[in-house]
């Protein structure tokens, strides 16, 4: 008897020692992933048939940056948290570098300058910052545990984020928002001054978008106001035409592939606005699956982040999760015409090289923290 239940104890301590891994989220991730082709390819078939002679242009492109992208998500699941913490700062300055070498060789495009040219790939920096952020503010706090109370720690937080605005804000006010809402985030969970840090990044936030809101910035507002007098060609016109398509799919849509309004009519209907096409082709029931899907991998980030080895994992977590958020919802807030148009891309949906490879970069990182999670301390929804 005795001999069995050691034998049972020894069987449990091995179990125990397992590391885990979140089948779910790699589950979801991969519905993403390929509900985002599926749907590229039909926002985008009418018009590479037309201008590129291909239908399949873009949804080839797509394949090949999440082939990209998942390589290097492997890459990074397999790194050790310490040698991911080693080279945050390094990674942090070459993203700063990057995005400061956009304003003087970058490459111009729906008039602003965000993609730089190297070695024949078009790279937009502004994406890498957003990872950079992340890392260099979970380095930061998970070194500075003691100082959460310091008026200094929030000041140098405050800067971290702040530096990386800099070279982003002027030609792309929309990712200088996400990356400061995920240094905010990250910030204010870790500081023990929330008061003070909301109105400091409060009064921060009003003076920029204030200094920032000029020229084609203020037409989108203007339109946002009043959709109904864009003309085609204007900043508002996708922006009423995402609302016809919207407004036209009812609740089961009118089937995949059906879309009128992205025939000619619906620009970026392949970017920032594709969420429009889901919501025309397979209506409010589409829409409610998606949003669910993000819901999940939102839940398992979560329970990733409070169960995490360490802090440095944890706010890793928690920067990917404000980054995914944020951009999801500000991207259906501006198709739905509830905030003026930022030219936001829906997160694993959106077509796009720098997005999809680095946001399955980010999950690499999640992944990391993860695997380092012991079997034993995982939380399903119970108590730890």
């Amino acid at each position: 008897m005795r001999d069995r239940t050691r034998e049972k104890t020894v069987k449990f301590k091995n179990y125990t020692r397992q590391k885990y891994f979140d089948y779910i989220l790699l589950g979801v991730v991969a519905l993403l992933i390929l509900f985002g082709l599926v749907m590229l390819y039909s926002s985008s078939a009418y018009t590479a048939s037309l201008r590129l002679s291909d239908p399949t242009h873009y949804l080839k492109r797509q394949v090949a940056f999440v082939i990209i992208g998942t390589i290097l998500a492997i890459m990074i699941t397999f790194t050790p948290s310490q040698v991911i913490k080693k080279f945050a700062g390094v990674f942090y300055l070459l993203a700063l570098l990057l995005n400061i070498a956009v304003i003087f060789v970058g490459n111009s495009g729906n008039g602003s300058t965000r993609w730089i040219s190297i070695g024949g790939f078009s790279l937009q920096p502004s994406e890498l910052m957003k990872m950079a952020v992340i890392l260099a503010m979970a380095a930061f706090i998970s070194t500075h545990t003691k100082k959460f109370g310091d008026a200094v720690f929030d000041i140098a937080g405050i800067v971290i984020f702040g530096v990386a605005l800099a070279p982003v804000v002027g030609s792309n006010l929309s990712t200088a928002l996400i990356i400061a809402g995920i240094g905010f985030i990250m910030l204010f969970i870790a500081s023990r001054r929330k008061k003070n840090l909301i109105i400091v990044v409060g009064l921060i936030f009003i003076v920029g978008v204030a200094a920032s809101v000029s020229g084609y910035r203020r037409n989108r507002i203007r339109y946002w106001l009043h959709p109904e007098q864009a003309a085609p060609g204007a900043d508002g016109f996708q922006v009423l035409q995402g609302l016809y398509a919207i407004g036209s799919g009812g609740f089961f849509g009118k089937g995949l592939g059906a879309s009128d309004t992205k025939l000619g009519n619906l620009p970026e209907s392949k970017n920032d606005m594709i969420f429009a096409v889901i919501v025309e082709e397979l209506g409010a029931f589409g829409a409610v699956c998606l949003i669910l899907m993000y819901v999940i991998l939102l839940w398992r980030l979560y329970l990733i982040a409070v169960n995490a080895k360490d802090m440095f994992g944890s706010y890793i977590v928690i920067g990917v999760f404000a980054h995914l958020s944020l951009q999801m919802i500000l991207n259906m807030l501006v198709v739905t015409n509830l905030i003026p148009n930022t030219g936001v891309t829906l997160p694993f949906i959106s077509y796009g090289g720098s997005s999809i490879i680095c946001t399955l970069m980010e999950m690499g990182l999640v992944f990391s923290v993860a695997r380092q999670i012991p079997m034993e301390h995982i939380s399903l929804g119970e108590e730890v």
